[in-house]
């Protein structure tokens, strides 16, 4: 009987798993692998007699993206060249017996080791141990055969995933870095609450949210590189896939924006509490920062998807604040005020304006 706990932990790894993409997936997988066995005994001379490695050709030619199934198809081919080459080698000298098993397994996977090989290193020693211990008896008939009907399975397998709906991974981006731009703009306006709190502040989560800013700017980022990488080879992208250049310099864009807030994070925590650091905000400073980091978090909220307008007056708010910020800066100087932190951290609001003001 499952537990509830437990099941709490299946339902949703089951969701992940039973996605429209993973189904699509499986489905052309299942199609393709039953092509290649139906056309397996269509195979000339002796291949005939080796259907089963027609579907396995499928297997390793199926992959998410159509850029992905070419490179790791042809890449196994050539592992497979590279392990017959090396079994021929062996069985003109001896018969499969435990030394000689031990020999190409152990000369696989040293081979296999070359750098660029990709999916090829994991072939070279199977499909030496298969020439040598299935075949022996007729090496070249087998490796013939071996060949013939793994190629033809990743031919079957690319043309399936190449013509039939070829994924094409774009729904991801939005969502992804929509969930980084709230992570950030939180992140501001967290801080600038802070500011106008008596310190040591009552809620100081966002302190140690790195982790997590970090994590949401990795979501961006496989979002945007999955998308690329589906995009090529793929004959959907020429209507599709014009949005990735703009996605891709969003990226850039976020990665900025995630290091500027970043820094202001260490900058305020060290301020609030690190006593000997040497990091103050001069008294009568905090309420010009605090509406700093609101009006910049707002700029943020809104850039990519905001009223062109309204985005304009966002920054020209921010501008105003950080502008006022710095005639604080200037007066706290004047009086002989500590002002680098806080300096430190009007500056990082300036490059993430600028970096914001840019991207559009």
């Amino acid at each position: 009987m499952i537990t509830e706990p437990k099941l709490g932990r299946l339902l949703p790894a089951l969701r992940q798993a039973v996605t429209g993409h993973r189904l699509l997936f499986a489905a052309k997988t299942a199609v393709a692998a039953g092509l290649a066995w139906y056309l397996a005994p269509l195979m000339p001379g002796s291949a005939a007699a080796y259907p089963y490695y027609a579907p396995l050709g499928v297997l390793v030619s199926m992959h998410p993206t159509v850029a992905a199934s070419a490179k790791h198809g042809l890449q196994s081919l050539l592992g497979l060249g590279l392990g017959i080459a090396m079994a021929f080698a062996v069985t003109t000298i001896t018969t499969p017996n435990a030394l000689a098993v031990a020999v190409v397994v152990g000369l696989g996977v040293v081979i296999g080791g070359l750098p660029r090989l990709g999916s090829a290193s994991e072939w070279v020693p199977m499909a030496a141990l298969f020439v040598l211990v299935l075949g022996y008896s007729n090496t070249q008939g087998f490796s013939f055969a071996y060949v013939l009907q793994m190629g033809m399975g990743v031919a079957v397998g690319f043309a399936v995933n190449w013509l039939v709906f070829p994924p094409l991974h774009l729904e991801g981006i939005d969502p992804a870095i929509d969930g980084h731009q709230q992570a950030l703009s939180k992140q501001l306006r967290d801080m600038a609450s802070a500011m106008t709190e008596s310190w040591p502040p009552d809620h100081e989560e966002w302190a140690s949210r790195s982790g997590e800013l970090a994590h949401t700017a990795t979501a961006v980022r496989t979002a945007v590189q999955a998308a690329k990488l589906s995009a090529k080879a793929n004959p959907r992208s020429r209507r599709r896939a014009g949005r990735l250049p703009g996605d891709l310099a969003g990226l850039r864009a976020m990665e900025r924006l995630t290091f500027h807030v970043q820094d202001i994070t260490d900058v305020l925590a060290s301020v609030i509490w690190e006593e000997d650091a040497g990091t103050v905000i001069p008294e009568g400073v905090p309420p010009n920062l605090a509406e700093a980091l609101v009006d910049v978090a707002a700029a943020i909220r809104q850039w990519r998807h905001g009223d062109a307008e309204d985005f304009k007056s966002s920054l020209e708010e921010a501008r105003d604040s950080v502008s006022a910020l710095s005639d604080s800066l200037t007066e706290a100087a004047a009086d002989q005020a500590s002002v680098n932190a806080t300096a430190s951290v009007a500056m990082s609001l300036r490059r993430i304006i600028t970096v914001v003001s840019d991207a559009m």
